[in-house]
């Protein structure tokens, strides 16, 4: 197979992984219409951009340009115990959860005025569920590319009636982080739980709401959405603003 096509079938699988080419177009700061050539296998990219594209999806060049039947695949080569780690986490029953675009609200400790809203994308594959959150979304500059401080990605199990959402940060740190949400008994569908999460003053423990976006919103509009957010904002969604000054969900403190 031609090293064009291998850079196709192989940049095809990483991107699948993630809530589409435009993403990670932003992400890496590549123009689409140049990533659409290397997807369509019509072209192959500098060296620079090359070392770019695998530090973003952390491989090494080889496996870039590898016939993709010889790409050993990462999940095989681990030790036993990590692989039936895995095997028990995504085992079913599968989560009670849509595939679609969330709304994700975290306390702000010490700020009972702010919230910080991330949007996560929500994936469902028969029965494996998976996510991507986004959380405090820049455009930044056109050489720079976008910022993205926290883009937890992993998987979506179900315990006991929970939803657990259990990931590990691309960026930066690359610090783990848990959520546990439930359907909330009422009349509109909303999640309501704690999550394990790192602040600048280290790890905490926050309350955390969940709300899909059943409307038509762009990738752009929703990632531009995340970030802090005021209670006071007009613009928040008021069950999620009625739900923290009514303290519903909310843990009280120790």
């Amino acid at each position: 197979m031609p090293i064009r096509k291998n850079l196709a079938a192989n940049l095809r699988r990483l991107v699948g992984g993630h809530p589409s080419v435009a993403a990670v177009c932003r992400e890496l700061g590549i123009n689409r219409s140049q990533f659409e050539r290397y997807l369509q296998g019509q072209t192959v990219p500098n060296r620079a951009t090359a070392r770019l594209i695998c530090g973003y999806f952390r491989i090494d060049e080889d496996e870039l340009y590898r016939t993709p039947a010889t790409v050993p695949p990462k999940h095989l080569a681990q030790s036993p115990i990590p692989q039936a780690l895995y095997e028990n986490m995504v085992r079913g029953p599968a989560p009670a959860i849509a595939g679609g675009t969330y709304f994700t609200y975290f306390t702000v400790p010490d700020r009972p005025d702010l919230l910080m809203r991330s949007v996560t994308f929500v994936r469902r594959d028969t029965e494996l569920v998976t996510f991507r959150r986004v959380t405090r979304w820049a455009e930044g500059h056109r050489q720079g590319g976008a910022r993205v401080p926290g883009w937890h990605y992993g998987v979506a199990i179900s315990r006991l009636n929970w939803i657990y959402f259990a990931g590990i940060n691309r960026r930066q740190t690359r610090e783990p982080s848990v959520m546990a949400v439930q359907w909330a008994p009422f009349s509109e569908p909303v999640l309501i739980g704690s999550a394990f999460v790192l602040t600048s003053s280290g790890p905490a423990s926050v309350s955390v709401i969940m709300r899909q976006e059943t409307g038509r919103i762009s990738l752009r509009h929703a990632l531009q959405m995340s970030g802090v957010v005021s209670l006071d904002d007009p613009r928040l969604d008021q069950l999620v603003a009625s739900l923290v000054h009514e303290g519903h969900g909310i843990p009280e403190r120790v």
